[in-house]
């Protein structure tokens, strides 16, 4: 059953919901703002995180840490809103609970956004990113790549990008309500249209165009649900069972199953969609987190 916590929170969403659509500049502005504008105060990061701009390979991040962060591991984490919103400020506090719960540094990227910048220059941002760790001496099998929403896609087209690319893939993946299916065929979109408190399918679908900049949006790098999962690394995979994109996370565990991929999927009772941006404030969140750290931990080889 959700927690007494969750029960605010999802009213809280279903009024940004049901708003009128705002323009983007604003929605970018309010996507920082969420989790403050619903306990009405700053949320103040974990005890001890320490935040540094960097430039990796070109494109701009920051690196979340704490002083026991092991230097070494690293989670290059891709933040979510729909490759047109999010930033390192909207994204700041989950990477820092991640540090803090996994023990490694996180390298929070702000990849350029749509429609200023169409496919493919996201994943040419992570890629590049993930190519700087690389020559910076990380080990492959001590990186995680992780993103939520159309960050959690956007991981999976940098892996299938690492795969073509030749390069070795990392020690595993991250992937919190990912947006897989841009093509928009998974029947949660209406299934859980009711239940969803926050997203509509309509309003997914009408940003599609915006990323793809005319590019069929089956390309498996656009949309990873219809890529070639096979040497991908292990699959940590969480969503709410109210979301609209629900089945974008089920589609991907199948195929990885069916790929030989290790993968866990976890469908979180009555959540929506990216939860764990609410673990300041919601129990389901921080278990969520703690579960991600485990994985980051199990995965890095990290004791």
């Amino acid at each position: 059953m959700p927690s007494p916590e969750s029960l605010p929170i999802r009213s809280y969403l279903l009024t940004l919901k049901n708003a009128p659509p705002a323009p983007l500049p604003e929605q970018r502005a309010a996507l920082v703002m969420l989790v403050e504008n619903y306990v009405g105060h700053p949320i103040s990061l974990p005890e001890g995180t320490h935040v540094e701009k960097v430039v990796a390979n070109g494109v701009p991040g920051e690196w979340v840490s704490r002083p026991d962060s092991d230097a070494e591991r690293v989670l290059l984490y891709l933040h979510g809103g729909a490759y047109a919103l999010g930033s390192c400020d909207s994204h700041r506090d989950l990477a820092a609970r991640l540090s803090a719960v996994s023990g490694v540094r996180v390298l929070l990227i702000d990849y350029r956004l749509a429609p200023e910048n169409v496919f493919p220059s996201a994943i040419e941002d992570a890629h590049a990113a993930y190519r700087w760790l690389l020559a910076s001496g990380i080990k492959p099998e001590h990186i995680i790549i992780g993103g939520d929403s159309a960050g959690g896609g956007l991981t999976l087209a940098t892996l299938l990008t690492i795969k073509q690319s030749g390069e070795p893939q990392p020690a595993g993946a991250v992937l919190l309500s990912p947006w897989t299916d841009l093509v928009g065929t998974g029947e949660s979109r209406v299934t859980r249209a009711e239940a969803d408190p926050w997203i509509s399918a309509q309003a997914i679908q009408f940003v599609v165009g915006l990323y793809t900049g005319g590019e069929d949006a089956h390309n498996p790098l656009i949309s990873p649900a219809y890529g070639d999962l096979h040497g991908l690394p292990p699959l940590l995979i969480h969503v709410g069972n109210d979301e609209v994109l629900l089945d974008d996370s089920k589609i991907i565990a199948e195929h990885a199953q069916a790929a030989q991929v290790p993968v866990q999927l976890t469908i979180w009772e009555g959540m929506w969609h990216v939860f764990q941006a609410f673990a300041p404030v919601l129990p389901e969140g921080q278990q969520a987190v703690g579960q991600i750290g485990t994985f980051i931990r199990q995965q890095t080889k990290l004791s």
